[in-house]
Order: structure tokens, then sequence, then C-alpha cells
């Protein structure tokens, strides 16, 4: 078997590109189905999309990459060049290195960050629910939870991360005086958001508001930190209330753009206003980074407040790719022995017939009347035979050194016991 990955990620490609191959969770078993029927034979695949990356995992009998790419290609509807020059394309080792990595947080924007690890684990489950994991990549993706598991255990690769979250606070930190004067709106309810307005109520800002499209989540939220909900309907003609929009949501559509925020302006009296979006595809139009008194980060702009703490962790690293390297020997030794299961399972169906055909002569010795300790010695001798048959053969007709590789792995097989 082989395996092979392609990807785009926070590295190669920028956020107005990876925002057109983002996968909608909801949408992924349909184009799980799409990806496996683009080959001419069923592979093994998965889709892991984040805000930071989109990652295809593929094995099959052999690796099809180009076929890979055009499907990706197609779904986001961008030339195949251009999506090549921002992609990384994986084979064997390589890919399974960079799915430890990738579980391990080595690969992350945030080196060290958990999250990634659950939002790995989810696309697996999607995947083998939707009947797209095999034997191969189940295989590979349970060693990388278990790789991740010994890096977090074992190395500081965690110590001193700064989160989204936080990088997000400390951005804020530099436009506002004290944030303890501000009004917060964060606009979602997922993971993300929850960890935002985490770090952000522990600052204790005048007010906390929570917008979602499914009240149920926003409520539970708002209750854990004494904030209100709105409506998303509601954004734009309450917009200019706040100061600081935290915004991570799924939608396929900008929920905030430029022609709100310019009337949320002109109603704060172009007091600034500090936005954050870290959805992919963006929850914020472009365009609103423009304006003079809007401070818009997107996820590929926190880099550098994240950046500033990674050289701790330096020596972390070097030891969670020690334990990485380990990781990827042993798959690709297992990778290696499960291309023998054919040989073996014909060496298993050869026996078999050997085993039947002894066995059925036995059995008419035996009913012909014939002693059993006859019919014993002639079924141990017949089974002897073929089975010495090949081997024999093969040291009376070879030559050279086909002879002496054959005297060498008879006596492996049949001499080193």
């Amino acid at each position: 078997m082989a395996v092979w990955t392609l990807g785009l990620n926070h590295r190669t490609a920028p956020i107005d590109l990876r925002e057109k191959f983002a996968f909608a969770s909801e949408k992924l078993g349909q184009s799980l189905l799409g990806l496996r029927q683009s080959f001419s034979s069923h592979k093994e695949v998965a889709i892991l999309s984040t805000c930071n990356r989109t990652e295809i995992y593929c094995a099959g009998d052999q690796v099809h990459c180009p076929q890979t790419l055009a499907w990706l290609a197609e779904t986001g509807k961008t030339p195949v060049d251009v999506l090549k020059s921002h992609t990384y394309q994986l084979e064997g080792d390589a890919s399974a290195r960079h799915a430890f990595r990738v579980a391990s947080g080595l690969d992350s924007m945030v080196l060290g960050e958990t999250q990634i690890l659950g939002q790995l684990k989810d696309a697996v489950r999607l995947a083998a629910d939707s009947g797209a994991l095999g034997s191969t990549l189940n295989q590979l993706f349970q060693r990388s939870f278990a790789v991740a598991k010994e890096v977090r255990t074992t190395t500081d690769i965690g110590m001193h991360s700064v989160s989204m979250a936080a990088a997000s606070v400390r951005l804020a930190n530099r436009i506002f005086e004290n944030i303890k004067d501000t009004h917060v709106l964060f606009v979602g309810a997922g993971e993300m958001i929850e960890l935002c307005v985490a770090h952000f109520a522990a600052k204790s800002p005048s007010s906390i508001t929570i917008a979602n499209r499914t009240a149920d989540r926003a409520d539970a939220l708002a209750a854990q930190h004494g904030a209100r909900c709105i409506a998303l309907a509601d954004l734009p003609s309450k917009l200019h209330q706040f100061d600081i929009v935290i915004s991570c949501t799924a939608s396929t559509l900008p929920l905030i753009g430029l022609g709100a925020v310019k009337s949320a302006l002109k109603a704060r009296k172009n007091r600034p206003m500090f936005m954050v979006d870290l959805a992919v595809p963006r929850d914020i139009e472009p365009e609103v980074k423009h304006l003079s008194d809007v401070y818009l980060y997107t996820v590929d702009d926190l880099t550098e407040v994240i950046n500033s703490a990674q050289s701790h962790r330096k020596e972390a690293v070097v030891d969670a790719e020690i334990i990485i390297d380990t990781g990827v020997q042993k798959f690709m030794s297992w990778l290696e022995q499960r291309s023998h299961v054919p040989l073996i399972q014909e060496l298993g169906m050869q026996a078999d017939v050997w085993r039947q055909t002894e066995l059925a002569r036995a059995r008419k010795q035996i009913e012909k009347g014939q002693n059993i300790d006859s019919v014993l010695e002639s079924l141990s001798v017949g089974l002897m035979k073929k089975m010495l048959n090949g081997p024999l053969r093969e040291l009376h007709h070879a030559d050279g050194v086909q002879r002496d590789k054959a005297l060498d792995a008879v006596k492996q097989m049949f001499l080193n016991t």
C-alpha cells in the first residue's frame, strides 16, 4: 500500500486562497465520496479542514497525487497550476511524518497547540463514519494520536504557548489603554470563541455580548461569563456599540460587511474599533481593513504575536522530532509488512490445498481398511514431499549466485529454528 498527502496551509497559501478550500463539516461526507469517486478505483481518504490548513490524506495501491490535485482544484474552482504552486505533496514516510507533526502541534501556527489534535480526530471519525477510512489510514492516524500523546507527556512543547485567543488579547492591549473600559462582541459560539471569551473575560471588560446563529449555545456561553446575547440579524444596527469584535463562525459568506462597519464608525464618531476575524472563510469583508479607524486582524496577521514566544520551545521541538521519527519508522515497517499480506495469504491457500489433498487420500486408505499407523505415515510423508518440493527443485536447477541465494533462504526458513 502507498500513502500520500496533498495540502495547503498558513505557510504555503494566503487566506484568500485557503478560504476557497475550506470544507464545511456538514458537507464533508459528500466531499469524501466525491473524492473517492474521482479515482479509477476507490481509495482510502480523509480530509482535514481548519482555519489554517486543508489537507487530503489518501492510501491505495499506487500514489495518485495528480488526480488528487485535480479534484481539489475543481472543488475550489481554481486553476490546477495556481493551486499546485501553493500546495505540498508528500508520499510514504514524508506523509506519515507530516501527519505525526500535525497531530503533535509542531506544524501549527501556534507551536504546541492542542486544538489541532481534536480537529484531526474529528476528521478521522467523519471519514470512518462515511466509509472512506480503511485499515491503512486508520493505522496511520491511530499511531499519530499515540505519538501526539507521547510528545505532550514527555516534552515541554506546550509550555509558553501563545494561543489565538491570547494573541487577540495582546493585540487589543496595543489599541486600548485599558480593556476594562471596552465593550466586547463575540460572533459565534464554537470552541475558538469559547477560548476567546475566557481570555477577554479575565480582563473584566465593561460588557461582553455574544451573537450566534443558535441561541442555545450562545445562552450557555453567556451564562458562564455574565454576558448578554443578541441575534445575528441585529449586528448591523448594534455594531457601533462595540469597541472590540471577535468573530469565528462556519458561515460560507461574510457576516459583517463594509457598509455595516462604515455606518458603525459614523455612529461612533470615528472612535477606533478593534476586530479579529478567526474564521476561514472570513466572517468580515477584507475591505474593512482599509478603513482608517478600524484595526482588523485575520488568523494570518496573528503570526507575529504568536511567534514571539516560539524560541522558548526549541529544545522541546528537538525532543518531539525524535519521538516522531521513531513513530514514522514503526509505521513504515508496519506498512511494508502489509505489502506481504497477499503472498502470505497465497501461501496459506496453497498449504491448505496440500493438506486437503493428503487428508482425502488418508481417508480413502482408512476406508479400504489399511492400518492407521501406515496411513498416518503416508500422510506425513506426502505433506513433507509437497513442502520440500519447491525448495529442492530451486537448489537443483539454480546456477551461481541464484543457487547461493537459494541455499541461504532454505537454511533461514528450515534450519534456523
